[in-house]
């Protein structure tokens, strides 16, 4: 297990900090800086396309992952080396490498939509039109949830819901300095302990495709984290969110050995903060007559800034909510039946209670 956990992460990490460090040499020669303004709380121009560090490892690495496992398939016996416990799975793996490709291509068209509105900002329509083309893409792909609904049509607008809430929920927390990113790398790294630790057999193809996800944000926060000297701008957030949604949705949280059909709610245990954050930004913004895709200061993050935290803390703050409910994501296969979720949905709800109670001072005292 630690050989796959280090095969995932490490050369993901260094091919997405290789990339962003040579991004920050190059898009201040592009002219793709970002520069300080109102709604905006960084006070220096700083380059963009951190994301393009964050696309590259994963891609770079999980191709090469797939052709790996082509060639040792090939071979008329399997290298010594191989690790015993993996070689049952590699026939899995190939068998389901269509769905990677499918995805691949999908967070390509979503990171260079998100670098062009990055160098060209576009309207929010069109954004918004090619996103939920994008997810219907893939939920006629296959790469669709069931959550044990007898009409397929259900799984499919779910699907199509629950990609484009979360390409918009992590872009819209690319507020501050390693947020989005951070809250990333810990959903992706608890996602990928559910899918080798919690489950009956562990899920090889998901676990290890969220490991390369989660080194390749890591990578490009060795360059984000606080004072940042790159932001990973929409191709990487909207990417992030992306992968997310999809692999969540490829993964299976829920088998004939669980206790309980409430493991398959463990995503909306390990994402409740970002999803709570855009649920309530959208809600805010809608009440004040503005689009619901307009910037402004809104966020959690925002909040606790004008409550007195530094801005470093405030983001340490969201992450420890974010891995507290995530926490409880794991704690939901080792509880038994409705009971003990009923106790874990209510710590989570807890969780978001303090943080409803944090944004009511703040908005009160602005």
């Amino acid at each position: 297990m630690l050989w796959f956990i280090a095969a995932c992460l490490i050369p993901s990490f260094i091919v997405s900090c290789g990339v962003t460090g040579f991004m920050r040499w190059f898009s201040p020669r592009i002219g793709l800086i970002d520069q300080p303004a109102a709604r905006k709380v960084h006070t220096t121009p700083t380059p963009l396309g951190g994301g393009i560090g964050i696309v590259a490892g994963f891609l770079i690495t999980a191709s090469v992952a797939q052709l790996a496992v082509w060639w040792l398939l090939r071979q008329p016996q399997m290298p010594e080396w191989f690790p015993e416990e993996l070689r049952p799975h590699l026939s899995g793996v190939m068998a389901r490498s269509s769905e990677f490709w499918i995805l691949a291509v999908a967070g390509v068209v979503v990171a260079t939509m998100g670098f062009w509105d990055d160098y060209r900002p576009l309207p929010w329509q069109p954004r918004l039109f090619m996103q939920l083309g994008i997810a219907v893409g893939l939920a006629s792909c296959g790469v669709r949830a069931t959550v044990f609904a007898s009409q397929p049509w259900i799984g499919f607008i779910l699907t199509v819901l629950w990609i484009g809430v979360l390409i918009n929920a992590f872009n819209f927390l690319d507020n501050m300095d390693a947020l989005s990113s951070g809250i990333g790398l810990i959903a992706s790294v608890i996602f990928a302990a559910v899918m080798l630790t919690s489950t009956a057999d562990p899920k090889w193809f998901v676990g290890g495709v969220l490991l390369v996800l989660s080194g390749s944000i890591a990578g490009f926060m060795c360059h984000n984290w606080p004072p940042a000297r790159i932001f990973m701008g929409d191709a990487g957030s909207m990417f992030i969110g992306l992968m997310l949604a999809s692999l969540t949705l490829l993964g299976t949280f829920y088998d004939a050995n669980q206790s309980s059909r409430s493991v398959i709610l463990a995503p909306l245990c390990v994402l409740a903060v970002p999803l709570y954050d855009f649920t309530s930004v959208v809600l805010i913004r809608l009440s004040q007559g503005r689009s619901p895709f307009h910037p402004d200061k809104s966020h959690f993050s925002h909040r606790l800034v004008e409550l007195g935290l530094s801005r470093k803390n405030a983001v340490l703050t969201v992450h420890l909510c974010t891995l507290t409910t995530g926490l409880g994501a794991l704690l939901l296969y080792r509880v038994q039946g409705w009971s003990g979720a009923v106790i874990v949905f209510a710590m989570v709800l807890c969780v978001l209670a303090v943080i409803a109670i944090l944004e009511t001072v703040g908005r009160r005292e602005k």
